[in-house]
Protein backbone atom coordinates (compact mmCIF):
# COMPACT_ATOMS: atom_id res chain seq x y z
CA UNK A 1 0.00 0.00 0.00
CA UNK A 2 0.77 3.47 -0.76
CA UNK A 3 1.17 5.05 3.42
CA UNK A 4 1.09 8.46 4.55
CA UNK A 5 3.09 8.48 7.62
CA UNK A 6 2.43 11.71 9.51
CA UNK A 7 5.78 12.60 11.65
CA UNK A 8 5.16 15.26 14.32
CA UNK A 9 8.90 14.90 15.36
CA UNK A 10 8.24 12.82 18.27
CA UNK A 11 9.05 9.31 18.99
CA UNK A 12 5.75 7.58 18.45
CA UNK A 13 5.17 8.80 14.89
CA UNK A 14 9.05 7.96 14.10
CA UNK A 15 8.53 4.26 15.30
CA UNK A 16 5.61 4.09 13.42
CA UNK A 17 6.44 4.95 10.27
CA UNK A 18 9.34 2.29 10.87
CA UNK A 19 6.87 -0.39 11.24
CA UNK A 20 4.71 0.61 8.43
CA UNK A 21 8.71 0.60 6.22
CA UNK A 22 8.97 -2.69 7.97
CA UNK A 23 5.45 -4.17 6.45
CA UNK A 24 7.15 -3.26 3.30
CA UNK A 25 4.11 -0.50 2.39
CA UNK A 26 5.56 2.41 0.05
CA UNK A 27 5.66 5.39 2.99
CA UNK A 28 6.08 8.79 2.65
CA UNK A 29 6.65 11.00 5.93
CA UNK A 30 4.52 14.21 6.06
CA UNK A 31 5.36 17.02 9.02
CA UNK A 32 2.41 18.81 9.87
CA UNK A 33 3.23 22.91 10.31
CA UNK A 34 0.29 23.51 12.37
CA UNK A 35 1.14 26.98 13.50
CA UNK A 36 2.17 30.33 12.84
CA UNK A 37 5.16 31.20 14.45
CA UNK A 38 6.22 27.49 15.06
CA UNK A 39 9.50 28.75 16.40
CA UNK A 40 7.83 29.56 19.77
CA UNK A 41 5.52 26.54 20.39
CA UNK A 42 7.93 24.23 22.14
CA UNK A 43 9.27 25.02 25.49
CA UNK A 44 10.84 21.33 27.12
CA UNK A 45 8.02 18.78 26.88
CA UNK A 46 5.15 22.05 26.09
CA UNK A 47 3.82 22.01 22.84
CA UNK A 48 4.57 21.17 19.40
CA UNK A 49 5.24 22.16 15.76
CA UNK A 50 8.49 23.99 16.20
CA UNK A 51 11.05 24.28 13.74
CA UNK A 52 12.78 21.83 16.11
CA UNK A 53 10.24 19.28 15.65
CA UNK A 54 10.27 19.72 12.04
CA UNK A 55 14.00 18.98 12.34
CA UNK A 56 13.21 16.15 14.00
CA UNK A 57 10.73 14.53 11.50
CA UNK A 58 13.32 14.89 8.69
CA UNK A 59 15.97 13.56 10.30
CA UNK A 60 13.65 10.36 11.13
CA UNK A 61 12.44 10.48 7.81
CA UNK A 62 16.31 10.32 6.36
CA UNK A 63 16.92 7.26 8.81
CA UNK A 64 14.44 5.59 7.12
CA UNK A 65 15.25 6.31 3.45
CA UNK A 66 11.40 7.54 2.91
CA UNK A 67 10.57 11.12 1.69
CA UNK A 68 9.86 13.53 3.52
CA UNK A 69 7.83 17.15 3.07
CA UNK A 70 6.05 19.81 5.57
CA UNK A 71 2.40 20.65 4.25
CA UNK A 72 1.46 23.89 5.92
CA UNK A 73 -1.75 23.32 7.64
CA UNK A 74 -1.52 26.49 9.76
CA UNK A 75 -4.64 28.27 8.32
CA UNK A 76 -7.07 25.43 8.78
CA UNK A 77 -5.94 24.73 12.52
CA UNK A 78 -6.17 28.04 13.11
CA UNK A 79 -9.70 28.68 11.55
CA UNK A 80 -10.63 25.20 12.99
CA UNK A 81 -9.16 24.17 16.70
CA UNK A 82 -8.09 27.75 17.74
CA UNK A 83 -11.39 29.25 16.57
CA UNK A 84 -13.22 26.33 18.41
CA UNK A 85 -11.40 26.75 21.29
CA UNK A 86 -12.09 30.21 21.61
CA UNK A 87 -15.73 29.76 20.81
CA UNK A 88 -16.22 27.17 23.04
CA UNK A 89 -15.00 28.80 26.12
CA UNK A 90 -16.39 31.87 25.53
CA UNK A 91 -19.77 30.26 25.60
CA UNK A 92 -18.85 28.63 28.55
CA UNK A 93 -18.33 25.30 27.85
CA UNK A 94 -14.68 22.77 28.10
CA UNK A 95 -13.70 22.13 24.63
CA UNK A 96 -10.59 19.33 24.07
CA UNK A 97 -8.44 20.52 21.20
CA UNK A 98 -6.97 17.23 21.31
CA UNK A 99 -10.48 15.75 20.01
CA UNK A 100 -11.06 18.85 17.24
CA UNK A 101 -7.51 18.24 16.11
CA UNK A 102 -7.89 15.18 15.41
CA UNK A 103 -11.25 15.41 13.70
CA UNK A 104 -10.43 18.80 11.56
CA UNK A 105 -6.70 18.16 10.71
CA UNK A 106 -5.34 15.30 11.04
CA UNK A 107 -7.90 12.88 10.03
CA UNK A 108 -9.89 15.32 7.81
CA UNK A 109 -7.45 17.99 6.32
CA UNK A 110 -4.41 15.55 5.81
CA UNK A 111 -6.48 11.94 5.27
CA UNK A 112 -8.28 14.16 2.72
CA UNK A 113 -5.30 14.95 0.86
CA UNK A 114 -3.41 12.05 1.33
CA UNK A 115 -6.54 10.19 -0.04
CA UNK A 116 -6.74 12.85 -2.75
CA UNK A 117 -3.05 12.23 -3.74
CA UNK A 118 -3.47 8.28 -4.22
CA UNK A 119 -2.25 7.12 -0.69
CA UNK A 120 -4.42 4.20 0.76
CA UNK A 121 -4.10 4.92 4.25
CA UNK A 122 -2.73 7.62 6.63
CA UNK A 123 -0.04 6.13 9.25
CA UNK A 124 -0.05 7.61 12.96
CA UNK A 125 1.71 7.31 15.97
CA UNK A 126 -1.47 7.19 18.21
CA UNK A 127 -2.00 4.28 21.01
CA UNK A 128 -5.10 2.60 20.03
CA UNK A 129 -5.81 -0.61 17.71
CA UNK A 130 -7.89 -1.06 14.67
CA UNK A 131 -9.68 -4.83 14.89
CA UNK A 132 -10.81 -6.16 11.05
CA UNK A 133 -13.90 -8.03 10.45
CA UNK A 134 -14.86 -10.77 8.28
CA UNK A 135 -16.70 -8.88 6.59
CA UNK A 136 -14.00 -6.17 5.82
CA UNK A 137 -15.50 -3.34 8.24
CA UNK A 138 -13.18 -2.08 10.97
CA UNK A 139 -13.65 -1.21 14.70
CA UNK A 140 -11.85 1.13 17.11
CA UNK A 141 -10.14 -0.36 20.00
CA UNK A 142 -7.96 0.69 23.44
CA UNK A 143 -4.55 0.37 22.86
CA UNK A 144 -2.60 -2.57 24.38
CA UNK A 145 -0.89 -0.17 26.90
CA UNK A 146 -3.59 1.94 28.96
CA UNK A 147 -1.73 4.60 30.50
CA UNK A 148 -0.73 5.31 26.87
CA UNK A 149 -4.34 4.58 25.33
CA UNK A 150 -5.58 7.32 22.90
CA UNK A 151 -9.06 5.68 21.78
CA UNK A 152 -10.84 8.44 23.66
CA UNK A 153 -9.35 11.49 21.06
CA UNK A 154 -9.88 9.09 18.19
CA UNK A 155 -13.48 8.32 18.48
CA UNK A 156 -14.22 11.45 16.92
CA UNK A 157 -12.70 9.97 13.42
CA UNK A 158 -16.05 8.21 12.42
CA UNK A 159 -15.88 4.51 10.79
CA UNK A 160 -15.02 6.11 7.44
CA UNK A 161 -11.74 7.69 8.18
CA UNK A 162 -11.12 4.39 10.55
CA UNK A 163 -11.25 2.38 7.40
CA UNK A 164 -8.22 4.59 5.88
CA UNK A 165 -5.69 4.83 9.11
CA UNK A 166 -2.93 2.64 10.40
CA UNK A 167 -1.87 2.81 14.13
CA UNK A 168 0.88 0.42 14.15
CA UNK A 169 1.67 1.04 18.12
CA UNK A 170 -1.44 -0.13 18.89
CA UNK A 171 0.19 -3.85 20.35
CA UNK A 172 2.56 -1.92 21.97
CA UNK A 173 2.88 -3.08 25.77
CA UNK A 174 4.50 -0.28 26.93
CA UNK A 175 6.25 3.02 26.15
CA UNK A 176 9.42 1.97 26.99
CA UNK A 177 9.72 -0.36 24.36
CA UNK A 178 8.72 2.41 21.57
CA UNK A 179 11.92 4.17 23.08
CA UNK A 180 14.29 1.51 22.91
CA UNK A 181 13.35 0.24 19.28
CA UNK A 182 14.02 3.94 18.28
CA UNK A 183 17.55 3.48 19.88
CA UNK A 184 18.20 0.47 17.99
CA UNK A 185 16.97 1.71 15.31
CA UNK A 186 19.25 5.07 15.41
CA UNK A 187 15.83 7.59 16.03
CA UNK A 188 17.44 10.44 17.54
CA UNK A 189 14.53 11.19 18.74
CA UNK A 190 14.02 8.02 20.91
CA UNK A 191 14.95 10.26 24.30
CA UNK A 192 12.79 13.18 23.15
CA UNK A 193 10.36 14.35 25.95
CA UNK A 194 6.94 13.14 25.11
CA UNK A 195 4.68 16.97 24.08
CA UNK A 196 1.85 17.55 26.29
CA UNK A 197 -0.98 20.38 27.26
CA UNK A 198 -2.51 22.24 24.87
CA UNK A 199 0.28 22.37 21.88
CA UNK A 200 -0.50 25.99 21.36
CA UNK A 201 -0.59 27.08 24.63
CA UNK A 202 3.08 26.14 25.41
CA UNK A 203 3.78 27.53 28.14
CA UNK A 204 0.71 25.80 29.87
CA UNK A 205 -1.38 29.09 31.25
CA UNK A 206 -4.64 28.17 29.17
CA UNK A 207 -5.93 31.21 31.15
CA UNK A 208 -3.65 33.73 30.29
CA UNK A 209 -4.03 32.58 26.68
CA UNK A 210 -7.77 33.26 26.77
CA UNK A 211 -7.13 36.90 28.48
CA UNK A 212 -4.99 37.50 25.61
CA UNK A 213 -7.95 37.05 22.81
CA UNK A 214 -10.92 37.06 24.81
CA UNK A 215 -10.09 40.51 26.98
CA UNK A 216 -10.97 40.95 30.59
CA UNK A 217 -14.76 40.42 30.87
CA UNK A 218 -15.12 40.99 34.47
CA UNK A 219 -17.84 39.84 36.45
CA UNK A 220 -19.46 37.72 39.29
CA UNK A 221 -18.85 34.33 41.34
CA UNK A 222 -21.64 33.65 43.47
CA UNK A 223 -22.72 30.53 45.95
CA UNK A 224 -25.62 28.42 45.05
CA UNK A 225 -27.84 30.96 47.04
CA UNK A 226 -27.21 33.69 44.54
CA UNK A 227 -24.78 35.24 47.39
CA UNK A 228 -21.38 37.25 45.39
CA UNK A 229 -18.50 35.67 47.13
CA UNK A 230 -15.87 36.33 44.38
CA UNK A 231 -14.88 38.39 41.13
CA UNK A 232 -13.33 37.20 38.31
CA UNK A 233 -11.43 38.38 35.03
CA UNK A 234 -13.83 36.42 32.48
CA UNK A 235 -16.00 33.68 32.82
CA UNK A 236 -14.16 31.76 30.02
CA UNK A 237 -11.19 31.14 32.24
CA UNK A 238 -13.12 28.21 34.45
CA UNK A 239 -14.44 25.24 34.05
CA UNK A 240 -16.71 22.74 35.87
CA UNK A 241 -14.94 21.31 39.05
CA UNK A 242 -12.50 23.30 39.27
CA UNK A 243 -11.21 24.70 42.64
CA UNK A 244 -8.14 26.38 42.46
CA UNK A 245 -7.74 30.20 41.35
CA UNK A 246 -10.95 31.16 42.47
CA UNK A 247 -9.58 33.79 45.01
CA UNK A 248 -12.98 33.91 46.53
CA UNK A 249 -13.48 36.93 48.76
CA UNK A 250 -15.51 34.96 51.61
CA UNK A 251 -15.60 31.50 52.85
CA UNK A 252 -18.27 29.10 52.80
CA UNK A 253 -20.29 28.87 55.48
CA UNK A 254 -18.81 25.51 56.82
CA UNK A 255 -15.40 26.28 56.16
CA UNK A 256 -15.23 23.78 53.05
CA UNK A 257 -13.91 23.96 50.11
CA UNK A 258 -15.92 25.13 47.35
CA UNK A 259 -15.70 24.26 43.43
CA UNK A 260 -16.93 25.58 40.02
CA UNK A 261 -20.53 24.35 39.49
CA UNK A 262 -21.54 26.06 36.21
CA UNK A 263 -20.60 29.02 34.54
CA UNK A 264 -23.29 31.53 32.68
CA UNK A 265 -21.79 33.58 30.14
CA UNK A 266 -24.64 35.54 29.02
CA UNK A 267 -24.40 37.00 32.75
CA UNK A 268 -20.65 36.87 33.15
CA UNK A 269 -21.10 34.57 36.21
CA UNK A 270 -19.28 31.48 37.77
CA UNK A 271 -21.26 29.58 40.22
CA UNK A 272 -19.57 27.93 42.85
CA UNK A 273 -20.75 25.71 45.78
CA UNK A 274 -19.71 22.39 47.88
CA UNK A 275 -18.21 18.90 46.00
CA UNK A 276 -20.84 16.77 46.63
CA UNK A 277 -23.28 19.19 44.68
CA UNK A 278 -20.44 18.37 41.17
CA UNK A 279 -21.90 14.35 41.13
CA UNK A 280 -24.48 14.21 38.27
CA UNK A 281 -27.21 11.33 37.02
CA UNK A 282 -25.52 11.27 33.21
CA UNK A 283 -25.43 13.81 30.63
CA UNK A 284 -27.14 14.56 27.11
CA UNK A 285 -24.91 14.67 24.15
CA UNK A 286 -24.75 15.99 20.36
CA UNK A 287 -23.36 15.63 17.33
CA UNK A 288 -22.92 11.80 17.63
CA UNK A 289 -20.23 9.99 15.73
CA UNK A 290 -21.27 6.13 15.53
CA UNK A 291 -18.75 3.19 14.58
CA UNK A 292 -21.78 1.12 12.85
CA UNK A 293 -25.03 1.92 12.84
CA UNK A 294 -26.91 4.32 15.56
CA UNK A 295 -28.41 2.22 18.77
CA UNK A 296 -32.62 1.35 18.18
CA UNK A 297 -32.30 0.68 21.91
CA UNK A 298 -30.98 1.72 24.96
CA UNK A 299 -27.22 0.26 25.39
CA UNK A 300 -25.38 -0.85 28.24
CA UNK A 301 -22.13 0.48 27.82
CA UNK A 302 -19.13 1.84 28.99
CA UNK A 303 -19.03 5.77 29.35
CA UNK A 304 -15.68 8.35 29.79
CA UNK A 305 -15.71 12.43 29.66
CA UNK A 306 -12.03 12.72 30.02
CA UNK A 307 -9.13 11.30 28.19
CA UNK A 308 -7.65 9.93 30.98
CA UNK A 309 -10.81 9.65 33.08
CA UNK A 310 -12.31 6.40 34.81
CA UNK A 311 -15.07 4.35 32.04
CA UNK A 312 -18.04 4.13 34.16
CA UNK A 313 -21.03 1.61 33.48
CA UNK A 314 -24.01 3.61 31.94
CA UNK A 315 -26.87 3.47 29.81
CA UNK A 316 -27.37 5.39 26.65
CA UNK A 317 -30.30 5.89 24.53
CA UNK A 318 -30.86 8.04 21.45
CA UNK A 319 -33.31 10.88 21.93
CA UNK A 320 -34.16 12.50 18.54
CA UNK A 321 -30.78 13.69 17.37
CA UNK A 322 -29.31 13.87 21.06
CA UNK A 323 -28.04 10.69 23.12
CA UNK A 324 -29.26 10.58 26.60
CA UNK A 325 -26.13 8.79 28.88
CA UNK A 326 -27.25 7.83 32.53
CA UNK A 327 -24.92 7.05 34.57
CA UNK A 328 -26.51 5.11 37.96
CA UNK A 329 -23.31 5.19 40.09
CA UNK A 330 -22.87 8.92 39.43
CA UNK A 331 -20.82 11.24 37.24
CA UNK A 332 -18.54 13.93 38.64
CA UNK A 333 -17.89 17.47 37.16
CA UNK A 334 -19.19 17.17 33.87
CA UNK A 335 -18.94 20.23 31.61
CA UNK A 336 -20.62 21.37 28.61
CA UNK A 337 -18.14 21.07 25.37
CA UNK A 338 -16.43 17.80 26.45
CA UNK A 339 -15.83 14.62 24.79
CA UNK A 340 -18.17 11.76 26.40
CA UNK A 341 -16.67 8.38 24.91
CA UNK A 342 -19.04 5.29 24.71
CA UNK A 343 -16.95 1.45 25.14
CA UNK A 344 -18.35 -1.78 24.89
CA UNK A 345 -15.06 -3.45 26.68
CA UNK A 346 -12.40 -1.97 24.96
CA UNK A 347 -14.24 -1.25 21.72
CA UNK A 348 -15.52 2.41 20.65
CA UNK A 349 -19.28 2.40 20.07
CA UNK A 350 -19.44 5.69 19.56
CA UNK A 351 -18.89 9.64 20.79
CA UNK A 352 -20.83 12.28 21.67
CA UNK A 353 -20.05 16.21 22.45
CA UNK A 354 -21.46 17.00 26.21
CA UNK A 355 -24.40 19.22 25.88
CA UNK A 356 -25.71 19.24 29.30
CA UNK A 357 -25.74 17.55 32.54
CA UNK A 358 -28.74 15.69 33.90
CA UNK A 359 -29.11 16.41 37.57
Amino acid sequence: MRVLAALSGGVDSAVAAARAVDAGHDVVGVHMALSRTRDEFRTGARGCCSVEDAGDARRAADVLGIPYYVWDLSEQFEQTVVADFLAEYAAGRTPNPCVRCNEHIKFAALADRAQALGFDAVCTGHYARIAVHDDGSRSLHRAADAAKDQSYVLAVMGPDRLARAMFPLGEVAAKQEVRAEAAARGLAVSAKPDSYDICFVADGDTQGFLRERLGAQPGDVVDTDGGVVGRHDGAYAYTVGQRRGLALGRPAPDGRARYVLEVRPATGTVVVGPPELLTVRGLVGRDAVWFGSAPVDAVDCLVQVRAHGTPLPARASAVGTDVEVIVPVGLRGVAAGQSAVLYDGDRVLGQVTVDRALR
